[in-house]
Protein backbone atom coordinates (compact mmCIF):
# COMPACT_ATOMS: atom_id res chain seq x y z
CA UNK A 1 0.00 0.00 0.00
CA UNK A 2 1.17 3.30 -1.02
CA UNK A 3 1.81 6.50 1.16
CA UNK A 4 -0.95 8.17 -0.28
CA UNK A 5 -3.62 5.10 -0.09
CA UNK A 6 -2.56 5.12 3.69
CA UNK A 7 -3.25 8.77 3.85
CA UNK A 8 -6.61 8.19 2.29
CA UNK A 9 -7.19 5.17 4.45
CA UNK A 10 -6.91 7.51 7.52
CA UNK A 11 -8.77 10.67 6.05
CA UNK A 12 -11.36 7.56 5.37
CA UNK A 13 -11.41 6.28 8.60
CA UNK A 14 -11.39 9.90 10.79
CA UNK A 15 -14.12 11.43 8.84
CA UNK A 16 -16.99 9.35 11.34
CA UNK A 17 -15.29 10.96 14.43
CA UNK A 18 -15.05 14.23 12.69
CA UNK A 19 -18.64 14.19 11.64
CA UNK A 20 -19.16 12.83 15.56
CA UNK A 21 -17.31 15.75 17.01
CA UNK A 22 -19.45 17.91 14.29
CA UNK A 23 -22.76 17.58 15.86
CA UNK A 24 -21.10 16.55 19.67
CA UNK A 25 -20.21 20.46 19.40
CA UNK A 26 -23.34 21.46 17.78
CA UNK A 27 -25.72 20.02 20.62
CA UNK A 28 -23.47 21.74 23.66
CA UNK A 29 -23.45 24.81 22.25
CA UNK A 30 -26.86 25.54 20.67
CA UNK A 31 -29.14 27.45 22.84
CA UNK A 32 -32.19 25.75 22.14
CA UNK A 33 -30.41 22.31 23.24
CA UNK A 34 -31.02 20.93 26.79
CA UNK A 35 -27.28 20.06 26.77
CA UNK A 36 -25.98 23.64 26.48
CA UNK A 37 -27.04 24.10 30.16
CA UNK A 38 -25.23 21.33 31.37
CA UNK A 39 -22.03 21.99 33.73
CA UNK A 40 -18.94 22.23 31.35
CA UNK A 41 -20.88 22.54 28.12
CA UNK A 42 -18.82 25.32 26.81
CA UNK A 43 -15.96 23.20 27.23
CA UNK A 44 -17.43 20.09 26.41
CA UNK A 45 -18.32 22.11 22.79
CA UNK A 46 -15.11 23.91 22.26
CA UNK A 47 -13.41 20.36 22.48
CA UNK A 48 -15.69 18.73 20.03
CA UNK A 49 -15.25 21.29 17.79
CA UNK A 50 -11.58 21.35 18.00
CA UNK A 51 -11.44 17.80 17.02
CA UNK A 52 -13.76 18.57 13.88
CA UNK A 53 -11.50 21.02 12.48
CA UNK A 54 -7.98 18.91 13.00
CA UNK A 55 -9.99 15.87 11.91
CA UNK A 56 -12.37 17.22 8.86
CA UNK A 57 -11.48 17.15 5.23
CA UNK A 58 -10.98 21.00 3.75
CA UNK A 59 -12.48 21.25 0.13
CA UNK A 60 -11.20 24.28 -2.14
CA UNK A 61 -12.96 27.36 -1.04
CA UNK A 62 -15.62 29.37 -2.46
CA UNK A 63 -14.20 32.91 -3.87
CA UNK A 64 -16.66 34.69 -2.07
CA UNK A 65 -16.09 37.89 -3.96
CA UNK A 66 -20.03 39.05 -4.52
CA UNK A 67 -19.82 43.07 -4.27
CA UNK A 68 -17.12 45.78 -4.22
CA UNK A 69 -17.77 49.18 -2.58
CA UNK A 70 -16.50 51.77 -5.67
CA UNK A 71 -16.50 55.49 -4.39
CA UNK A 72 -18.99 54.66 -1.40
CA UNK A 73 -21.47 52.60 -4.02
CA UNK A 74 -21.51 48.80 -3.77
CA UNK A 75 -20.99 47.10 -7.19
CA UNK A 76 -22.47 43.60 -8.04
CA UNK A 77 -19.41 41.13 -8.67
CA UNK A 78 -19.74 37.94 -11.03
CA UNK A 79 -17.86 35.11 -11.32
CA UNK A 80 -17.00 34.15 -14.87
CA UNK A 81 -15.01 31.35 -16.29
CA UNK A 82 -13.72 32.79 -19.41
CA UNK A 83 -11.48 29.87 -20.57
CA UNK A 84 -10.87 26.67 -19.49
CA UNK A 85 -7.65 24.48 -19.67
CA UNK A 86 -7.31 21.09 -18.32
CA UNK A 87 -4.95 22.67 -15.60
CA UNK A 88 -6.33 25.47 -15.07
CA UNK A 89 -9.36 28.16 -15.09
CA UNK A 90 -8.91 31.77 -16.21
CA UNK A 91 -11.64 33.52 -14.52
CA UNK A 92 -12.74 37.37 -14.91
CA UNK A 93 -14.36 38.95 -11.64
CA UNK A 94 -16.79 41.39 -13.68
CA UNK A 95 -18.59 44.38 -12.37
CA UNK A 96 -21.72 45.03 -13.22
CA UNK A 97 -23.82 48.48 -12.21
CA UNK A 98 -26.92 50.17 -14.13
CA UNK A 99 -25.75 53.38 -13.80
CA UNK A 100 -24.58 54.82 -17.17
CA UNK A 101 -22.12 57.00 -15.71
CA UNK A 102 -20.62 54.23 -13.58
CA UNK A 103 -20.49 51.74 -16.53
CA UNK A 104 -18.57 54.32 -18.30
CA UNK A 105 -15.98 55.12 -16.13
CA UNK A 106 -15.61 50.76 -14.92
CA UNK A 107 -14.88 50.24 -18.62
CA UNK A 108 -12.23 53.08 -18.51
CA UNK A 109 -10.37 51.03 -15.89
CA UNK A 110 -7.06 49.07 -17.07
CA UNK A 111 -7.19 45.27 -17.36
CA UNK A 112 -5.52 43.19 -14.82
CA UNK A 113 -4.06 39.37 -14.86
CA UNK A 114 -3.08 38.07 -11.33
CA UNK A 115 -0.81 34.62 -11.75
CA UNK A 116 -1.67 33.01 -8.76
CA UNK A 117 0.74 30.38 -7.41
CA UNK A 118 0.96 26.41 -7.95
CA UNK A 119 2.47 25.95 -4.95
CA UNK A 120 -0.05 23.88 -2.40
CA UNK A 121 -2.75 26.34 -1.47
CA UNK A 122 -5.73 26.94 -3.88
CA UNK A 123 -5.85 30.81 -5.72
CA UNK A 124 -8.09 31.60 -3.56
CA UNK A 125 -5.04 32.15 -1.29
CA UNK A 126 -5.84 35.74 -2.72
CA UNK A 127 -8.74 36.81 -2.36
CA UNK A 128 -7.94 39.80 -0.76
CA UNK A 129 -5.37 40.92 -3.63
CA UNK A 130 -8.91 40.30 -6.21
CA UNK A 131 -11.25 41.89 -4.06
CA UNK A 132 -8.60 45.21 -3.76
CA UNK A 133 -8.07 45.27 -7.03
CA UNK A 134 -11.28 45.18 -8.65
CA UNK A 135 -11.98 48.83 -6.57
CA UNK A 136 -10.30 50.16 -10.07
CA UNK A 137 -9.53 47.69 -12.17
CA UNK A 138 -11.21 44.61 -14.48
CA UNK A 139 -9.58 41.43 -12.96
CA UNK A 140 -8.73 38.43 -14.41
CA UNK A 141 -7.04 35.08 -12.03
CA UNK A 142 -5.64 31.83 -12.98
CA UNK A 143 -7.21 29.20 -11.24
CA UNK A 144 -5.15 26.46 -11.08
CA UNK A 145 -6.94 22.51 -11.09
CA UNK A 146 -6.05 20.04 -8.18
CA UNK A 147 -3.64 17.32 -10.42
CA UNK A 148 -5.33 14.49 -8.39
CA UNK A 149 -8.44 15.88 -10.40
CA UNK A 150 -7.12 15.95 -13.94
CA UNK A 151 -7.47 12.14 -15.66
CA UNK A 152 -3.83 10.95 -16.57
CA UNK A 153 -5.20 10.82 -20.10
CA UNK A 154 -4.88 14.66 -20.59
CA UNK A 155 -1.01 14.28 -20.51
CA UNK A 156 1.42 15.66 -18.36
CA UNK A 157 1.53 18.86 -16.92
CA UNK A 158 5.90 21.17 -16.94
CA UNK A 159 6.79 24.11 -16.50
CA UNK A 160 7.36 25.02 -19.83
CA UNK A 161 3.79 23.91 -20.01
CA UNK A 162 2.54 26.67 -17.26
CA UNK A 163 4.51 29.39 -19.51
CA UNK A 164 2.44 28.81 -22.46
CA UNK A 165 -0.86 28.74 -20.41
CA UNK A 166 0.41 32.35 -19.15
CA UNK A 167 1.02 33.21 -23.18
CA UNK A 168 -2.47 32.27 -24.35
CA UNK A 169 -3.95 33.74 -21.32
CA UNK A 170 -1.98 37.35 -22.08
CA UNK A 171 -3.09 36.66 -25.76
CA UNK A 172 -6.80 35.90 -25.22
CA UNK A 173 -7.10 38.95 -23.16
CA UNK A 174 -5.31 40.88 -25.06
CA UNK A 175 -1.50 42.12 -24.29
CA UNK A 176 -2.24 45.84 -26.03
CA UNK A 177 -3.93 47.13 -22.95
CA UNK A 178 -3.07 44.41 -20.20
CA UNK A 179 -0.95 44.87 -16.84
CA UNK A 180 0.15 41.42 -15.27
CA UNK A 181 0.61 41.02 -11.32
CA UNK A 182 2.45 38.05 -10.80
CA UNK A 183 2.44 36.58 -6.58
CA UNK A 184 5.19 34.27 -5.29
CA UNK A 185 6.55 31.36 -7.68
CA UNK A 186 5.08 32.75 -11.06
CA UNK A 187 7.31 35.51 -10.92
CA UNK A 188 9.89 33.26 -12.80
CA UNK A 189 7.55 31.32 -15.37
CA UNK A 190 5.51 34.69 -15.87
CA UNK A 191 8.90 36.81 -16.84
CA UNK A 192 9.61 33.74 -19.35
CA UNK A 193 6.41 34.00 -20.86
CA UNK A 194 7.00 37.77 -21.60
CA UNK A 195 10.51 37.04 -22.27
CA UNK A 196 9.33 34.94 -25.06
CA UNK A 197 6.44 36.88 -26.90
CA UNK A 198 9.15 40.01 -26.90
CA UNK A 199 11.66 37.51 -28.67
CA UNK A 200 9.24 36.96 -31.44
CA UNK A 201 8.09 40.48 -31.63
CA UNK A 202 4.54 40.01 -30.33
CA UNK A 203 2.83 42.87 -28.54
CA UNK A 204 3.47 42.45 -24.42
CA UNK A 205 1.75 43.80 -21.69
CA UNK A 206 2.27 47.62 -20.55
CA UNK A 207 3.25 46.36 -17.16
CA UNK A 208 4.00 43.44 -14.62
CA UNK A 209 3.97 43.92 -11.39
CA UNK A 210 6.17 41.03 -9.61
CA UNK A 211 5.70 40.08 -5.73
CA UNK A 212 7.76 38.02 -3.86
CA UNK A 213 9.44 35.43 -6.22
CA UNK A 214 12.18 33.83 -6.61
CA UNK A 215 14.17 35.09 -9.83
CA UNK A 216 17.11 34.31 -8.58
CA UNK A 217 16.87 32.38 -5.75
CA UNK A 218 20.53 32.59 -5.20
CA UNK A 219 20.00 36.04 -3.45
CA UNK A 220 19.15 36.01 0.17
CA UNK A 221 18.76 32.37 0.38
CA UNK A 222 15.82 31.29 2.98
CA UNK A 223 15.07 27.89 4.83
CA UNK A 224 12.57 26.93 1.27
CA UNK A 225 15.86 27.86 -0.91
CA UNK A 226 17.92 25.91 1.53
CA UNK A 227 16.00 22.46 1.47
CA UNK A 228 16.29 22.83 -2.50
CA UNK A 229 19.60 22.95 -2.69
CA UNK A 230 20.95 20.44 -0.02
CA UNK A 231 19.34 17.43 -1.58
CA UNK A 232 19.57 15.86 -5.15
CA UNK A 233 16.44 16.14 -7.47
CA UNK A 234 16.70 12.51 -7.78
CA UNK A 235 15.57 12.44 -3.62
CA UNK A 236 12.49 14.78 -4.12
CA UNK A 237 11.41 12.27 -7.03
CA UNK A 238 11.95 9.31 -4.50
CA UNK A 239 10.52 10.89 -1.51
CA UNK A 240 7.76 13.09 -2.17
CA UNK A 241 6.31 12.30 -5.83
CA UNK A 242 3.23 9.70 -5.66
CA UNK A 243 0.72 8.47 -7.58
CA UNK A 244 -2.72 9.62 -7.38
CA UNK A 245 -4.89 6.50 -6.17
CA UNK A 246 -8.71 5.85 -6.64
CA UNK A 247 -11.39 7.01 -6.89
CA UNK A 248 -9.99 10.64 -8.02
CA UNK A 249 -10.12 11.22 -11.78
CA UNK A 250 -6.66 11.49 -11.87
CA UNK A 251 -5.76 7.97 -10.74
CA UNK A 252 -2.39 6.83 -11.92
CA UNK A 253 -0.85 10.77 -12.37
CA UNK A 254 1.86 11.38 -10.27
CA UNK A 255 1.99 14.33 -8.31
CA UNK A 256 3.45 16.12 -5.17
CA UNK A 257 0.34 15.32 -2.89
CA UNK A 258 -1.52 18.24 -0.98
CA UNK A 259 -0.99 16.34 2.35
CA UNK A 260 2.50 16.39 2.16
CA UNK A 261 2.82 19.79 1.25
CA UNK A 262 0.68 20.18 4.36
CA UNK A 263 2.63 18.75 6.38
CA UNK A 264 5.81 21.01 4.98
CA UNK A 265 3.96 23.73 6.31
CA UNK A 266 3.04 23.20 10.03
CA UNK A 267 6.33 21.77 10.14
CA UNK A 268 7.93 24.80 9.40
CA UNK A 269 6.61 26.34 12.89
CA UNK A 270 4.53 23.62 14.71
CA UNK A 271 4.48 25.88 17.83
CA UNK A 272 2.63 28.44 16.33
CA UNK A 273 -0.08 26.21 15.05
CA UNK A 274 -0.36 24.64 18.15
CA UNK A 275 -0.92 27.46 19.87
CA UNK A 276 -3.12 28.81 17.33
CA UNK A 277 -5.60 25.92 17.92
CA UNK A 278 -5.29 26.27 21.89
CA UNK A 279 -6.10 30.23 21.79
CA UNK A 280 -9.54 29.05 19.00
CA UNK A 281 -10.41 26.56 21.97
CA UNK A 282 -10.07 29.34 24.60
CA UNK A 283 -12.03 32.08 22.63
CA UNK A 284 -15.04 29.32 22.16
CA UNK A 285 -14.46 28.45 25.70
CA UNK A 286 -14.81 32.43 26.74
CA UNK A 287 -17.20 33.00 23.90
CA UNK A 288 -14.99 35.50 22.27
CA UNK A 289 -16.64 34.59 18.58
CA UNK A 290 -15.23 37.25 16.38
CA UNK A 291 -11.72 35.68 17.02
CA UNK A 292 -12.81 32.48 16.61
CA UNK A 293 -14.54 32.82 13.34
CA UNK A 294 -11.05 34.47 12.02
CA UNK A 295 -9.43 31.45 12.90
CA UNK A 296 -12.09 29.37 11.11
CA UNK A 297 -11.42 31.60 8.14
CA UNK A 298 -7.80 31.04 8.23
CA UNK A 299 -7.58 27.52 8.46
CA UNK A 300 -10.64 26.75 6.33
CA UNK A 301 -7.93 28.28 3.33
CA UNK A 302 -4.75 27.63 5.02
CA UNK A 303 -5.61 23.62 5.51
CA UNK A 304 -7.32 23.47 1.74
CA UNK A 305 -4.28 22.01 -0.27
CA UNK A 306 -4.32 20.94 -4.18
CA UNK A 307 -1.48 18.10 -6.00
CA UNK A 308 0.55 19.29 -8.03
CA UNK A 309 1.83 17.81 -11.00
CA UNK A 310 5.14 16.09 -10.79
CA UNK A 311 6.55 17.43 -13.77
CA UNK A 312 5.62 20.85 -13.27
CA UNK A 313 7.17 20.12 -9.05
CA UNK A 314 10.45 18.59 -10.21
CA UNK A 315 11.10 21.03 -13.31
CA UNK A 316 10.70 23.86 -10.82
CA UNK A 317 13.01 22.67 -7.96
CA UNK A 318 15.67 22.23 -11.01
CA UNK A 319 15.14 25.24 -13.03
CA UNK A 320 14.49 27.67 -10.26
CA UNK A 321 16.36 26.59 -7.07
CA UNK A 322 18.88 24.06 -8.12
CA UNK A 323 20.22 25.42 -11.38
CA UNK A 324 19.13 28.87 -11.60
CA UNK A 325 18.87 29.19 -14.97
CA UNK A 326 16.73 32.26 -15.72
CA UNK A 327 19.34 34.65 -14.08
CA UNK A 328 22.50 32.81 -15.58
CA UNK A 329 20.81 33.13 -19.31
CA UNK A 330 20.73 29.16 -19.86
CA UNK A 331 16.48 28.85 -19.54
CA UNK A 332 15.45 27.12 -22.56
CA UNK A 333 11.48 26.74 -22.64
CA UNK A 334 10.29 24.78 -25.62
CA UNK A 335 13.01 24.89 -27.82
CA UNK A 336 13.27 28.78 -27.04
CA UNK A 337 15.93 30.61 -25.45
CA UNK A 338 14.02 32.95 -22.39
CA UNK A 339 16.33 36.38 -22.78
CA UNK A 340 14.37 38.50 -20.31
CA UNK A 341 16.25 41.77 -22.67
CA UNK A 342 14.19 41.46 -25.15
CA UNK A 343 11.58 42.60 -23.21
CA UNK A 344 11.25 47.18 -24.21
CA UNK A 345 7.64 48.06 -24.02
CA UNK A 346 6.89 46.61 -20.53
CA UNK A 347 7.19 48.55 -17.46
CA UNK A 348 8.19 46.80 -14.29
CA UNK A 349 7.23 46.64 -10.80
CA UNK A 350 9.06 44.89 -7.79
CA UNK A 351 7.77 43.94 -4.69
CA UNK A 352 9.48 42.58 -1.70
CA UNK A 353 8.22 41.96 2.03
CA UNK A 354 11.54 42.80 4.55
CA UNK A 355 11.14 39.74 6.22
CA UNK A 356 10.00 37.79 3.88
CA UNK A 357 11.67 34.34 5.31
CA UNK A 358 9.99 32.53 1.82
CA UNK A 359 11.51 35.00 -1.02
CA UNK A 360 14.16 37.13 0.56
CA UNK A 361 15.01 40.26 -0.37
CA UNK A 362 16.39 41.15 -3.55
CA UNK A 363 15.29 37.57 -5.20
CA UNK A 364 12.49 39.22 -7.10
CA UNK A 365 14.49 42.60 -7.49
CA UNK A 366 16.61 40.85 -10.08
CA UNK A 367 14.21 41.19 -12.33
CA UNK A 368 15.59 44.67 -13.08
CA UNK A 369 18.55 42.74 -13.45
CA UNK A 370 17.64 40.89 -16.14
CA UNK A 371 15.44 43.55 -18.27
CA UNK A 372 17.75 45.79 -19.51
CA UNK A 373 15.69 46.63 -22.26
CA UNK A 374 13.44 48.39 -20.22
CA UNK A 375 14.33 52.02 -19.88
CA UNK A 376 15.73 52.86 -16.44
CA UNK A 377 12.92 55.44 -16.02
CA UNK A 378 9.96 52.56 -16.21
CA UNK A 379 11.57 50.53 -13.39
CA UNK A 380 10.04 50.78 -9.71
CA UNK A 381 11.08 49.07 -6.55
CA UNK A 382 9.14 48.37 -3.42
CA UNK A 383 10.64 46.61 -0.29
CA UNK A 384 7.81 46.43 2.33
CA UNK A 385 8.70 47.30 5.68
CA UNK A 386 7.98 45.14 8.37
CA UNK A 387 6.01 42.60 5.97
CA UNK A 388 6.35 38.91 6.09
CA UNK A 389 5.37 36.97 2.21
CA UNK A 390 1.60 37.36 2.74
CA UNK A 391 1.75 40.80 4.42
CA UNK A 392 2.57 42.01 0.50
CA UNK A 393 -0.68 40.56 -1.40
CA UNK A 394 -2.92 40.25 1.51
CA UNK A 395 -3.99 42.06 4.98
CA UNK A 396 -4.25 45.56 6.19
CA UNK A 397 -0.64 46.55 5.37
CA UNK A 398 -1.46 44.98 1.37
CA UNK A 399 -4.62 47.58 1.29
CA UNK A 400 -3.19 50.28 2.98
CA UNK A 401 0.54 50.74 1.81
CA UNK A 402 1.28 48.15 -1.03
CA UNK A 403 -1.91 48.75 -3.46
CA UNK A 404 -2.29 52.46 -3.55
CA UNK A 405 1.59 51.78 -5.30
CA UNK A 406 0.74 49.43 -7.17
CA UNK A 407 -2.62 51.46 -8.11
CA UNK A 408 -0.45 54.50 -9.37
CA UNK A 409 1.53 52.30 -11.06
CA UNK A 410 -0.73 50.54 -13.54
CA UNK A 411 -2.46 53.85 -13.85
CA UNK A 412 0.95 55.43 -15.23
CA UNK A 413 0.97 53.17 -17.92
CA UNK A 414 -2.45 52.48 -18.57
CA UNK A 415 -2.66 54.72 -21.48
Amino acid sequence: MTLYQLHELGRAWMAPLAYMAEANARMFSTPTSWLSNMPGADRIAAGNELLHRIGKDYEKPAWEIHEVEIEGRSVPVVELEVLKKPFCRLLRFKRYTDDAESIAALKDDPSVLVVAPLSGHHATLLRDTVRTLLRDHKVYITDWVDARMVPASEGAFSLDDYVAYVEEFIRHIGAEKLHVISVCQPTVPVLAAVSLMAARGETTPRSLVMMGGPIDARRSPTEVNSLATRNPLSWFENNVIHSVPQPYPGEGRKVYPGFLQHAGFIAMNPSRHFMSHWDFYADLVKGDLQDAEAHRKFYDEYNAVLDMPAEYYLDTIRVVFQEFLLPRGKWIVNGELVKPAAIKKTALLSIEGELDDISGVGQTAAAHDLCTGIGKAHHQQIVVEGAGHYGIFSGRRWREKVYPQVRDFIAKYAG
